[in-house]
């Protein structure tokens, strides 16, 4: 298969970070791509490599994905340097470690074309896998940040830490998004809510991860922490 070329032509671009996801990065791929095609959609795969020592840069290659680069290390630089190389209309994030469901990206990219400047998943609206998020995670980390950041930053959405997304080129060029940690979830929500765009947050499933999870749950939870009572010191300031 051929990467393709004619960026011109491309409706949605699909960006999926990658750190040592051979186990199941083809199988995100080709779901995306499967998907795109069967519903007549111009798109393409961007996988952004986050410096793999494994086969995913050549499985990715291999399938036709276009692969980008990341030196530094991070959740939220991976996507800089693969949101930076969209050049479609819409885009839909999600992470590579087939826990997210690229058949599903109808669902994610139609709210955009009927005025939606993002669409969020929820994870605990939907159906998750019972050995999908461990314990602490579902009933005690996400439920805290995800209140945090409705409380501080007045917003509904249920799920703030779900990385299913999409949104407009035109959004993510209004949201400004800087950090290169696990933050960048947050820090998304965040400029979403300051920028009053329109958002929509839909159930979906979860499933169990393949491989070695790349979250420290103490590390990154303060750094979304720390993220989000300095912004809120900025907006009292």
């Amino acid at each position: 298969m051929k990467t393709q070329e004619n960026t011109s032509e491309i409706e949605v671009s699909v960006i999926m970070p990658c750190l040592n996801k051979q186990e199941t990065l083809g199988i995100c791929i080709q779901k995306a791509q499967n998907t795109l095609k069967a519903l007549g959609i111009q798109g393409e795969v961007i996988v952004a490599d986050n410096g793999s020592t494994d086969n995913s840069v050549a499985i990715a290659e291999r399938l036709g994905a276009r692969v980008v680069h990341q030196k530094l290390r991070g959740y939220g630089a991976a996507y800089l340097a693969g949101l930076a190389s969209a050049k479609s209309r819409f885009i839909v994030i999600g992470d590579s470690d087939n826990t997210y469901d690229f058949t599903d990206l109808e669902r994610f990219i139609t709210p955009l074309s009927k005025g939606y400047d993002m669409v969020i998943g929820n994870r605990f609206k939907g159906n998750m896998s019972p050995a999908a998020m461990p314990w602490p995670n579902r009933y005690i980390g996400n439920p805290i940040l995800s209140g945090l950041l409705r409380f501080l930053f007045k917003t509904q959405i249920s799920d703030s830490h779900c990385g299913m997304r999409s949104f407009t080129k035109a959004a993510y060029t209004r949201m400004a998004l800087q950090t290169t940690g696990m933050e960048f979830a947050s820090e998304m929500v965040v400029r979403a809510v300051q920028e009053k765009l329109k958002i929509r947050e839909i159930p979906i499933d979860y499933a169990p991860r393949v491989g070695e999870s790349k979250l420290n749950p103490v590390r990154d939870a303060w750094r979304h922490i720390r993220f989000l009572l300095k912004e809120r010191m900025k907006r009292k300031s």
